[in-house]
């Protein structure tokens, strides 16, 4: 009962008692969402993304090697034989963690050093906040399915040692777990197909600068 209260009730009433605290000395305009998206950087935005795609990706992939490998060693002390072949689920969840590299090698491509005072476009604006969606679809996909795929994997491992004709039958509900990570890599990509190859300054403001350099 306590634990729900500081992980919820606790941070749910100080939000309120700061919200009330900045509206009745106002200053409520400090809850201006709007504002805060447009000051903050396109850079910001993207190197989230990218961070969030591989982190995310890793730490599924992690967990899943953590948790079907505890039961490939577990099994292997009772049935020695599944050890060598129950490895095809480790290399299930590694692959999660490729699809992260891959994304976050795509995206960081996209990255590109524009001065300050050029970086606030729409385009730029576009191609961050596409960055950042892209990287948290990408990297909580890749997290679901290297649970996913861990636990699956446990199952057949254990499954394998007591009965060796189970192990195929379950491999393919591993398989069909795997493709999940793969939906995340294809909308990632295509969230970002739109926008632009990479971050660049404002042509209006750059040809003003070549002008006046020339005056």
């Amino acid at each position: 009962m306590g634990y729900s209260y500081y992980s919820y009730g606790f941070p749910s009433f100080l939000i309120i008692i700061i919200a009330l605290y900045l509206l009745f000395t106002g200053s409520g305009e400090a809850f201006n969402v709007g504002r805060f998206l447009e000051e903050t950087s396109p850079y910001v935005w993207a190197a989230t993304g990218v961070g969030l795609c591989i982190g995310l990706s890793v730490l599924g992939a992690a967990w899943g090697i953590f948790v079907t490998g505890a039961s490939i060693l577990g099994g292997g002390v009772r049935a020695p034989r599944i050890t060598t072949k129950n490895l095809i689920s480790v290399i299930f969840c590694e692959v999660v963690a490729i699809y992260g590299v891959i994304i976050g090698i795509v995206y960081s491509s996209k990255l590109a050093d524009v001065p300050e005072d050029l970086l606030y476009t729409r385009d730029n604006y576009f191609l961050g906040f596409a960055l950042f969606w892209g990287g948290l679809t990408v990297g909580a996909c890749n997290l679901l399915c290297g649970l996913c795929v861990g636990v699956t994997g446990s199952t057949a491992a254990l499954a394998d040692a007591a009965d060796p004709n189970l192990f195929v039958k379950i491999l393919v509900v591993e398989v069909f777990g795997s493709i999940l990570g793969l939906f995340g890599l294809i909308v990632g990509l295509l969230m970002t197909g739109n926008a632009a190859g990479e971050f660049t300054g404002a042509a209006s403001l750059a040809s003003a600068n070549v002008t006046v350099a020339h005056l």
